[in-house]
C-alpha cells in the first residue's frame, strides 16, 4: 500500500493522526473554502467526502451508513407529519427498534450466543460479524434525532441530503461527540463564517489533540500499559499499579484528543460541535465526573434513557434504580462483554450512594474537602478502568490481586522508576497537561490566536515534528473506534 492509495486497507484505516488524512483533508479543504456561497454544493461535497472517509476508515460499511440515513430520514419525516398518537408511537417504536436492532446484530450477536451457550450448555456457532467502526455513535445520533422529532422539539431536516450531512459529518462520525440535531441543523442553514478567532481556536484544539493522542497516549500504551495488562503477573505490584494510572491518562488523552481534533476540524469548516471533555479527573465526585467525561454520551443517557425510565420523578428508590440501570446500559454500550457491564455497574452504584449520602450528610465546601474528593473520585474511576481495559475478568482480578501485594520498600520503587523513566516522564506530562488551571490554558489559547501567521505556522510545524519524532512505526487507532 502506498501513502496515497485511496482503497480501504483494514490494516491501515484512515485516522486523524495519520499523514494520509492530513493530505486528504488539505486537498478537501482547498475546495471547501470556496463553497461558502453554494450551500447545496457544499452539503453534497462534504457528504461525499464523509462517505469516502468512512470507507477509508471502515470499509464497505459506508453502505450501512447510507441506508441508515435513508430510513431514519423518511420514517422520522412520516412520524412528524402524523397527528394520531397511536401512529406516532408506532413510528417512534419502529425507528428505535430498527436502530437498536442494527446495533444489536453487529455488536451483541456473538455476546448473546456466548451467554446462551454458557447458560444452556449449547453449541451454537459464533457468527463471523465485523463491527462497523463507530456504529454506536451514529446509531445513538439517529435515535436522538427521531426522539426529538417525536417530542416535537425539532422539525425534521429539510431534505435527505441535509439529514445525511448531519448523520454522516465526518469529523465526529466514528467517535463522537454525539451531536444533537437541534444544535447542528440550524448551523447548516446559516452562512459560513471563518473568523480569525475560530480558525486560531481550531488549530489550537487540533494541536492539543494530536499531542494528547500521538505523543502521550500512544507512547504510554505501546511502551508500558499494553504489556502489563497483557500479563500482569509477569510484572511487579508497583508496575501493575503504575499501569492502572497509565491507563487512566492514556484513555483520557486518547478519547479527549480525538474529540479535540474533531471539534477543531469542524470549526475549521464553520461548524461548532459540543464540548465532550472538561478535565474530568478534577471532579470531586462521581456525579461531577459524569458531567465532565464524555459529556455528549452522559447527557444522551440522561435525556433519552434516565428521564425515559422516570428519572427522579418516581421516588427515591426508583431514582437509585434508574441511575444504576442507566449506567449498566451505558457500560454495555461500550462493549459486548460483562466486564463493561461491571464497569458501568460500579459507576451506577457510586452514583446511587452519592445521591443517598447527599440527602443525609452536608459536606462543607472548602479546598480541603475538594482535594479529598478529587483524590477519592480519581482512584475510584481508575479502579473501575481496570475492568474496562482488561481483556477478561481473570486478568482484571489478577492485576487487582497483584496491586494488593504492594510493598513500600524504597529500593523497589527506585528500581522501577529507573527502568521506566521515559514512560513515567510522559505519564507525568499527561497528568500535568490535564491538571493545568483552565485560566492558564485559555491564556495560552488567546496568545496563539493573537500570534502572527508566521508564528502560528512555526508552532504548528513544531507540533507536527514532535508527533513525527515520537510516533511508532504504525499509526495507532483510537480506543473508542471499537465502540
Amino acid at each position: 500500500m502506498t501513502a496515497f492509495d485511496l482503497t480501504y486497507d483494514p490494516k491501515s484505516p484512515l485516522l486523524f493522526n495519520s499523514g494520509l488524512f492530513l493530505g486528504l483533508f488539505l486537498a478537501f479543504y482547498l475546495i471547501y473554502v470556496f463553497t461558502h456561497k453554494y450551500s447545496r454544493f457544499r452539503t453534497a461535497y462534504v457528504l461525499l467526502f464523509s462517505f469516502f472517509f468512512y470507507y477509508k476508515a471502515g470499509g464497505m460499511y459506508f453502505i450501512l451508513l447510507a441506508v441508515s440515513s435513508v430510513f431514519n430520514y423518511f420514517l422520522s419525516k412520516q412520524l412528524y407529519k402524523t397527528e394520531s398518537p397511536g401512529k406516532r408511537k408506532f413510528f417512534i417504536t419502529l425507528l428505535v427498534a430498527i436502530n437498536l436492532g442494527i446495533l444489536a446484530y453487529y455488536k451483541y450477536t456473538n455476546f448473546i450466543i456466548g451467554n446462551i451457550n454458557a447458560v444452556f450448555n449449547g453449541d451454537i456457532s459464533f457468527q463471523n460479524i465485523i463491527l462497523p467502526i463507530g456504529i454506536s455513535f451514529f446509531i445513538f445520533q439517529a435515535i436522538s434525532y427521531s426522539i426529538d422529532v417525536y417530542r416535537r422539539e425539532i422539525e425534521p431536516a429539510r431534505n435527505l441530503l441535509d439529514f445525511s450531512f448531519y448523520l454522516c459529518f465526518f469529523p465526529q462520525l466514528v467517535a463522537g461527540p454525539i451531536v444533537r440535531a437541534k444544535e447542528f441543523l440550524p448551523q447548516m442553514y446559516e452562512k459560513l463564517k471563518f473568523s480569525k478567532e475560530d480558525m486560531g481556536k481550531a488549530f489550537f484544539l487540533i494541536m492539543v489533540g494530536l499531542i494528547k493522542k500521538a505523543v502521550i497516549s500512544d507512547y504510554i500504551s505501546l511502551n508500558f500499559v499494553d504489556r502489563i495488562f497483557e500479563a500482569p503477573s509477569s510484572y511487579t505490584a508497583i508496575e501493575n499499579l503504575l499501569a492502572t494510572y497509565g491507563y487512566a491518562i492514556q484513555i483520557y488523552c486518547d478519547f479527549s484528543g480525538y474529540s479535540d481534533m474533531a471539534i477543531g476540524l469542524a470549526l475549521l469548516m464553520g461548524f461548532k460541535l459540543p464540548l465532550n471533555f472538561l478535565t474530568p479527573y478534577k471532579s470531586k465526585s462521581v456525579t461531577e465526573f459524569w458531567k465532565r467525561w464524555h459529556i455528549s454520551l452522559s447527557s444522551w443517557l440522561r435525556d433519552y434513557l434516565y428521564i425515559s425510565l422516570g428519572g427522579n420523578r418516581k421516588g427515591k428508590i426508583r431514582t437509585y434504580g434508574n441511575l444504576f440501570l442507566t449506567m449498566l446500559i451505558g457500560g454495555l454500550w461500550h462493549g459486548a462483554a460483562w466486564r463493561f457491564v461491571v464497569w458501568g455497574g460500579l459507576h451506577g452504584i457510586a452514583l446511587a450512594i452519592e445521591r443517598i449520602l447527599k440527602s443525609y450528610i452536608k459536606i462543607p465546601q472548602n479546598i480541603f474537602t475538594r482535594i479529598i474528593g478529587v483524590i477519592l473520585t480519581f482512584h475510584f474511576v481508575t479502579f473501575a478502568w481496570i475492568f474496562f481495559r482488561a481483556q477478561d475478568f481473570g486478568t482484571a482480578m489478577e492485576l487487582i490481586g497483584n496491586i494488593g501485594q504492594l510493598s513500600f520498600q524504597a529500593e523497589h520503587w527506585f528500581s522501577v522508576i529507573s527502568v521506566y523513566k521515559n514512560v513515567l516522564i510522559v505519564l507525568l506530562a499527561g497528568f500535568i497537561m490535564h491538571f493545568l488551571p483552565s485560566r492558564f490554558v485559555q491564556w495560552l489559547r488567546k496568545i496563539f490566536i493573537a500570534a502572527p501567521v508566521v508564528v502560528k505556522a512555526v508552532i504548528i510545524g513544531l507540533v507536527l515534528w514532535l508527533v513525527y519524532a515520537t510516533a511508532s512505526s504504525e499509526v495507532q487507532p483510537f480506543i473508542y473506534f471499537q465502540f
